[in-house]
């Protein structure tokens, strides 16, 4: 077993990520989802913990020998980007999802000096949308943003574009084709709901994927 697939199975044994095509979940968009995914979890499990932080470093070794400096993403990164940069020696900080009202009204958190190489430490990947603002205001801010490392990504196009497009690279421990994978061999889902899945990860407004064949 890789370690995408170590991951996977971590996060459907706890959980963390949960598969029902038929009975769908409702994004805030409106868009109605045979997946969801809350990768808070993984914190409160010790071992799938351990897995994910320890991945995450090994990630940004591999991927971004260079970054000086972990920036998490507001509020679901912060944990793991603190965690991963401890285990990797470095500092880190964190950006909000909005501005602060009162004292300095800081959008980033933490000591970011102009320069710095910075990678941000995401939970999930969706659209891409938050990842690529949250790059917009460490660059803005003079940092020398590297790329995003992430637990888990949908796979979806859009995201691929979006990243493409802000010239932002993307490392993710695990993503939904293998999810999907491991899950069928699992158990978790039939096999015949495979193609229903990746249907749905291949146009998430196309609703056709519910209507079981």
């Amino acid at each position: 077993m890789d370690n995408k697939e170590l991951i996977a199975k971590d996060l459907l044994q706890i959980k963390a990520v949960f598969l029902r095509p038929d009975e769908p979940f409702i994004w805030a968009s409106g868009i109605r989802s045979p997946i969801y995914c809350d990768n808070r979890l993984t914190l409160s499990d010790v071992a799938v913990r351990g897995d994910i932080e320890n991945g995450l470093a090994e990630l940004i070794r591999s991927n971004y020998p260079d970054a000086q400096i972990l920036m998490g993403t507001s509020t679901a990164g912060i944990p793991h980007a603190a965690i991963t940069a401890h285990l990797l020696g470095l500092p880190m900080g964190y950006v909000r999802s909005g501005a602060k009202e009162h004292g300095r009204k800081n959008r980033i958190e933490g000591s970011l000096i102009p320069g710095q190489k910075a990678v941000v430490v995401e939970d999930l990947i969706s659209t891409g949308g938050s990842a690529v603002e949250v790059v917009g205001i460490l660059r803005e801010a003079g940092a020398d943003v590297l790329g995003i490392a992430s637990i888990f990504t949908y796979n979806m196009l859009r995201s691929f574009v979006r990243l493409k497009e802000a010239n932002v690279k993307n490392f993710s421990l695990t993503d939904f084709d293998t999810v999907v994978k491991v899950a069928a061999e699992g158990g978790f889902i039939a096999a015949g709901d495979i193609d229903r899945l990746i249907a749905f990860r291949n146009d998430p407004s196309n609703e056709s994927w519910m209507v079981r064949k």
